[in-house]
């Protein structure tokens, strides 16, 4: 009997199954796809965290440790992989006399490095020009000196004197940051900026060198055995730290470790965190509607079910026997829709990623493949065998032999009790709160192994998607049932003299209507909601590279350069459409030190972009214009503001060195507008003034920054141009390389990722929604347009009955997904602000891909529609007899 019953399914409920299995397919698909890629996109962010660190630890050795004892306890560390000491002195300047002039500089570093050490940290330098070994120059510091390889330079060094060393080699010092990091400072104090000199010695001269000097210290640099670290960047983390502060314990006080491979891998793992929650925000939402609309295709043939599982009753069947044929039909749609999903999910692996495992490892990639597929059979389950059970215990044999179509006619009892209303006010109330101006949604302090994430805020997000979606259908129901000569009306050019029929049937089948309408609504909601979070995210991303970098190209001077605006002509290489000037001081407002940027109102905004959100107390032409009717009109950052409460027209005294007379003098300004953001400033305090004003008060129109417009296009050939026409005098930066540093791992791997397989889903799903169960629909309605035929309707007015029902379907389900997915994204942006740097003003919308949503979903409508025409056309007695 189950056989039989299998190829009667098979035959018979062709089109039932295969929708049903399309659902499965889709939940499945999407689960399997986001959860393995959600594991590899934390692995690679493990991985990415790791390759960003040249040295992994930096062993301070404390004041009156050996230094052979503490390399020693150090190499026995668990872990450690090699170890070197590197020898730290500090310098009173460096003095070199090239051409006929004498170049001096302030403080700085001298490293002594064994031998062996760019080999095992080739990361920590770049050669420039001249050797890689013997002395080797920073390159800020030859600049200064205009030192090249073969020049002779003079160390200062306290308590020794001065020595003489010859230049071999120019480098870059990529990682100067953690290179001279204070080892041990407080994790929430304020990193220091690392020394503008630096010279590197082999390690026999460096001690020949400092014997005697004041101010040595030794530091052990490690390299880790980072292979065998979990993939998970929290865990990472735990473990790292956790063997740092082993060794601390260890060594009795004789070491602090400056763990580098733990501070990347601090923020890896908020970035994981981040990866995880847009999971739960833009992926489950999409699992859920697919298993929804497994259920709404299950429904749409709950009456025929209940028809055949009444004449089984008839014929003697028990109930136990009919729930096992209820259940292989379960099986059946699980098992094939499931298998199906998990080729689907394989086959975007392969596609998009190159790998059927979206890169995990083989348990993990088993692991979520086996949860897809379990979630799969429990759809299923619940879609066919749930009801069918219930059925047999709630509906009796006289009752399964009638139409169900006007059942149930009364008010649902979710809106009885108004559950719509009351969740859209808790998703208000949840939203106020989850975006106030204290709250963050990762907490990730510092330096501390535990990461928490406020996950009530999913709240607000999710009651809005289900209470938009309850309204809806409340809307859907009041329109149907109370609006039938509107509805008349509207279907009259379609169905002639049948539009009062056509508007009675709609309002009896209101409530299939009202659920197709709003299944289509949350796939419409849920493609507008992903793809405009996307291109939002990808449009700040790109003026947080802007703003990093200040322009398409940007060469920076180093600092103590006199470099004119003129020299803004030798800079116009092929590609440049412009050349400005930028300014680069700094000033003292009270006791505070801040960055000051002069710059020229008029023509500033033709090299980079200038974005009103930059300001606050005008747009961002109207404070350069009063930069420019008032020269000594300052913009201030709002933290000064508030500090000094400051009130527009204020005088705002700088003190700020006087290049004639190197003392620092105090130059009057105005207060005229705030500054929150601007090209190449740094993410604190900074003042923006009039660069002429600027030069007239300190006696110097010095450049620190010229920034370059290339129209968008060729930075990198242009930015190539540059570096090879100015060598190592100047440093360039083009907007390409810059959005790969700024870029966190969160950007780089897992949003686009993420965003890639969720727009392609959205698609679908959509247009499953608005095609499946309206074809299901009319399916289960040919007694219906048999009997109308019987009675005399056209061929032409059963076609209008049917368009008339998909247009209204399509019309009110994509205007509805359009309304809630806008408010959904509004929400979304506001409440995942910690992803975005900086915070958006405006939503993007990607208006292509939203169209094509829209297209694939009236597509699906439409090809349903015309089905049912063409079912609708069959001889009446055939049909009859066929049902």
């Amino acid at each position: 009997m189950i056989t039989v019953w299998a190829r009667g399914l098979a035959r018979h409920r062709t089109g039932r199954l295969l929708a049903a299995l399309t659902g499965i397919a889709l939940a499945v698909a999407l689960v399997a796809a986001l959860g393995s890629f959600l594991t590899a996109s934390k692995a690679t962010m493990t991985q990415r965290a790791l390759r960003s660190v040249s040295v992994d630890w930096q062993v301070q050795v404390q004041p009156g440790a050996d230094p052979g004892s503490v390399i020693s306890l150090v190499r026995r560390a668990p872990g450690t992989r090699a170890a070197l000491p590197v020898g730290y002195a500090r310098t009173a300047g460096f003095t070199a006399r090239v051409q006929g002039s004498t170049q001096t500089t302030g403080p700085g570093m001298a490293l002594g490095l064994p031998d062996g050490y760019r080999t095992l940290f080739p990361d920590a330098i770049r050669t420039l020009s001249g050797a890689s070994a013997g002395v080797l120059l920073a390159q800020q510091t030859a600049s200064n000196l205009h030192a090249a390889p073969g020049d002779t330079v003079a160390i200062q060094l306290p308590g020794v004197g001065t020595r003489q060393v010859k230049v071999d080699g120019v480098v870059d010092l990529p990682q100067a940051d953690s290179l001279f990091q204070t080892v041990g400072a407080p994790s929430q104090s304020q990193p220091t900026a690392p020394p503008d000199n630096v010279v590197l010695l082999p390690a026999t001269r460096f001690a020949a060198l400092t014997r005697g000097s004041t101010g040595t210290t030794t530091q052990i640099h490690v390299a880790r055995d980072t292979t065998r670290l979990p993939s998970d960047p929290a865990a990472a983390y735990t473990a790292v730290t956790g063997a740092a502060h082993h060794l601390e314990a260890r060594s009795a006080g004789t070491t602090l470790v400056g763990n580098n491979v733990g501070a990347a891998l601090d923020s890896a793992r908020q970035d994981a965190l981040y990866a995880q929650i847009l999971f739960l925000f833009l992926g489950v939402p999409g699992a859920v509607l697919a298993a929804a609309l497994t259920v709404a295709v299950a429904s749409a043939g709950g009456e025929r079910r209940r028809q055949e599982q009444g004449l089984l009753r008839l014929r003697g069947l028990r109930p136990g026997q009919i729930t096992r044929l209820a259940g292989l039909e379960a099986a059946l749609i699980g098992l094939l829709g499931g298998l199906a999903g998990l080729g689907i999910a394989a086959l975007t692996g392969r596609l998009a990623f190159g790998s059927a495992s979206f890169g995990t490892g083989a348990g993990t990639w088993a692991l979520w493949y086996g949860i897809a597929f379990v979630l799969g059979a429990a759809v299923a389950t619940g879609a066919v065998l749930v009801p069918a059970v219930r059925d047999l215990r709630t509906v009796t044999v006289a009752e399964t032999r009638k139409e169900s179509g006007a059942s149930g006619a009364g008010t649902p009892w979710w809106a009885r009790y108004g559950l719509d209303f009351a969740l859209l006010i808790g998703s208000w109330l949840v939203f106020r709160a989850s975006s106030g101006n204290q709250y963050a949604l990762v907490l990730a302090p510092e330096g501390v192994p535990s990461i928490s994430v406020s996950y009530w805020a999913f709240l607000g997000p999710a009651l809005l998607w289900i209470g938009a979606a309850l309204l809806l259908w409340r809307l859907m129901l009041l329109v149907l049932a109370h609006g039938r000569p509107a509805l008349a009306r509207l279907a009259r050019p379609l169905t002639a003299n049948l539009s009062g029929t056509t508007a009675a049937v709609l309002a009896r089948r209101r409530r299939p209507l009202a659920r197709s309408v709003v299944l289509l609504a949350l796939a419409v909601s849920f493609a507008v909601s992903t793809a405009v979070f996307n291109a939002t995210y990808q449009q700040q991303a790109e003026v947080d590279a802007r703003l990093t970098n200040g322009a398409d190209v940007t060469v920076t001077e180093p600092p103590g350069a006199h470099v004119p605006p003129s020299a803004a002509n030798t800079l116009k290489v092929s590609g440049a459409r412009h050349v400005e000037p930028l300014q680069h001081r700094f000033a003292y407002v009270g006791s505070d030190l801040q960055d000051l940027y002069g710059v020229r109102p008029g023509t500033i905004a033709r090299a980079t972009s200038l974005q009103d959100a930059y300001f606050s107390g005008g747009t961002a032409g109207q404070l350069m214009r009063r930069l420019t009717e008032r020269p000594d009109n300052l913009l201030v950052s709002a933290e000064t503001v508030n500090d000094f409460q400051l009130s527009l027209g204020d005088t705002v005294n700088l003190r700020i060195q006087d290049t004639r007379t190197k003392a620092l003098r105090t130059v009057p300004f105005h207060y005229a507008g705030i500054v929150k953001e601007f090209p190449t400033a740094p993410k604190d305090s900074f003042f923006v003034a009039n660069a002429a004003y600027i030069t007239q008060a300190t006696g110097s129109d010095a450049v620190g920054a010229f920034l370059l417009d290339t129209g968008g296009t060729h930075q990198q050939q242009t930015g190539a141009q540059l570096r090879a026409k100015l060598g190592t005098a100047a440093t360039v930066t083009d907007l390409t390389q810059t959005r790969g540093t700024v870029g966190t791992s969160l950007t780089s791997v897992d949003l686009a990722g993420l965003t890639r397989i969720e727009l392609a889903f959205a698609v679908l799903l959509a247009a499953g929604a608005g095609g499946l169960v309206l074809a299901l629909g009319l399916a289960e309605r040919r007694r219906t347009f048999a009997i109308a035929t019987v009675l005399g309707a056209r061929t032409g007015q059963l076609r209008g009955m049917v368009l008339t029902e998909a247009l209204l379907l399509a019309v009110t389900g994509l205007a509805g997904g359009l309304l809630i997915g806008w408010a959904l994204s509004e929400m979304l942006v506001k409440v995942l602000t910690g992803v975005f740097d900086p915070p958006p003003t405006s939503l993007a919308v990607p208006g292509t891909y939203l169209a094509l949503t829209a297209l694939a979903a009236l597509i699906a409508v439409l090809a349903a529609a015309l089905n049912g025409i063409r079912r609708a056309r069959r001889p009446a007695i055939e049909e009859l007899r066929d049902l």
